[in-house]
């Protein structure tokens, strides 16, 4: 029997889990600090909710399957569309803006390298019914405030911003039809991915002349805001997006952070204005987060378009980054803080109403449920991490004490049965400052 969990999937030990609890708190608390609602949806969709045709890979990557009732069905890819199912639903009754947040697992069956498995969870922001860019402003806060609550600065992580209205003004100031858009902006996606040569011949197979590509190509690569700016003039509706995104990124104070790079447009076929992705300054990694704004997408479902705009945060990246600067905490060992040992099963009854009343009183405690010799009790002590071990025998209980051992002093003593929640409360709290 394989004991390997299928492949590109991961089992979650207890270390694991607990590098997962960290990284998912982390994402909630900014979340929520932003004003952010949760929101869920389940891992089973419809396959069509995924079908689009403008050549996306996420297409060709679908876990999908027809069930025993003929329906054709997917593991969710991504959250966007489940997002937008829901949206949709309830649209005539939900509080437009919306400000939700989700943290969802996603399957893709696609080629594994470093930081990219086909299973993840991603951490997802989205607000719905904000047409200026405020709102990208706001979610690029959001990022940079998780980012720099673990230690990474603009200096280990930039963000390219693109805009695909700027995008779609070039390539009609080239002459390429409005039509071919999206097509084409799938394969600029490949840009920093496979050989210029190789682009250049795809997006000649879709239709466009090789000296059109050859400009394009040129625009992608060495273009900056000011030339664009002469090219497009000061009308242009992507320039000004982008020139008020950054104007904001001043007074949100991450301006260091954003890069303007006009070759990012994101591999999805449904987005719309302002792109952005994360990327890691050595290049080593892959992106690290990436979005967009996506007005249109409810009308791919039959709705009427509502200006929405979000981003997606893998955790395999950010997981690979943290630990290549060494700014994880330590998940190897858990941190129990009271053990408690029963020495003489005689009192067993006695000691479990101890452990019960420290419980209650909001402490984690763990307790030996064997007979076990003090040496393995101390030793299991500095694997856990534990910060008390209480010792319980018939003579404290004969005595109404408990025998209380500081882990991190050494110091040993005993403490009236009374006093020993207000006792362990006073140590631990002290152990927080």
């Amino acid at each position: 029997m394989d004991l390997n969990p299928p492949k590109g999937t991961r089992d979650f030990y207890p270390e694991d889990h607990r590098l997962k609890t960290w990284l998912f708190s982390s994402w909630r608390s900014v979340a929520e600090s932003y004003g952010f609602e949760e929101y869920d949806a389940p891992v089973l969709e419809t396959e069509d909710l995924y079908i689009r045709k403008a050549g996306e890979e996420v297409t060709q990557q679908l876990y999908n399957f027809e069930d025993k009732g003929g329906r054709r069905l997917s593991l969710r890819p991504e959250m966007t569309p489940s997002l937008a199912r829901m949206v949709l639903a309830r649209k005539n009754a939900l509080p437009f803006p919306l400000k939700w947040f989700s943290i969802p697992q996603c399957w893709r069956y696609e080629r594994m390298t470093r930081g990219r498995r086909r299973e993840h969870y991603q951490w997802n922001m989205d607000i719905w019914g904000v047409e200026g860019v405020e709102a990208e402003a706001e979610l690029l806060s959001s990022v940079v405030s998780f980012l720099s609550s673990t230690g990474l600065s603009a200096r280990d992580v930039g963000i390219k911003v693109n805009s695909r209205k700027l995008l779609l003004e070039v390539m009609l100031n080239l002459g390429i039809p409005e039509e071919k858009f999206a097509a084409t902006c799938v394969l600029v996606d490949k840009l920093e991915k496979v050989p210029l040569d190789s682009l250049s011949k795809d997006l000649q197979e879709i239709g466009l002349e090789k000296e059109t590509v050859s400009q394009l190509m040129e625009t992608l690569m060495g273009a900056d805001l000011e030339s664009l700016s002469d090219r497009l003039g000061d009308s242009s509706p992507g320039l000004n997006d982008l020139k008020r995104l950054f104007s904001l990124s001043e007074s949100y104070g991450y301006s260091d952070w954003l890069v303007f790079d006009p070759s990012v447009v994101r591999g999805l076929a449904y987005y719309t204005g302002v792109v952005f992705e994360g990327f890691d300054r050595q290049g080593v990694l892959r992106a690290i987060f990436g979005g967009g704004r996506y007005d249109t997408l409810l009308t791919t479902f039959g709705g009427e378009a509502v200006a929405a705009v979000g981003f997606g945060f893998g955790d395999a990246v950010i997981v690979e980054l943290l630990t290549e600067k060494a700014l994880l905490p330590d998940f190897k060992a858990a941190r129990v803080p009271v053990l408690v040992v029963c020495q003489s099963e005689s009192v067993r009854g006695e000691v479990i109403e101890i452990v019960q009343t420290l419980r209650q009183s909001g402490v984690s405690v763990d307790m030996i449920l064997e007979n076990k010799k003090m040496k393995w009790v101390f030793q299991r002590a500095d694997k856990t991490k534990t910060e008390i071990v209480l010792m319980i025998g018939e003579r404290e209980i004969e005595q109404d004490q408990v025998t209380i051992k500081d882990m991190k002093t050494g110091e040993q003593n005993s403490v009236l049965r009374n006093d020993i929640v207000t006792t362990v409360q006073k140590i631990l709290s002290e152990r927080e400052k």
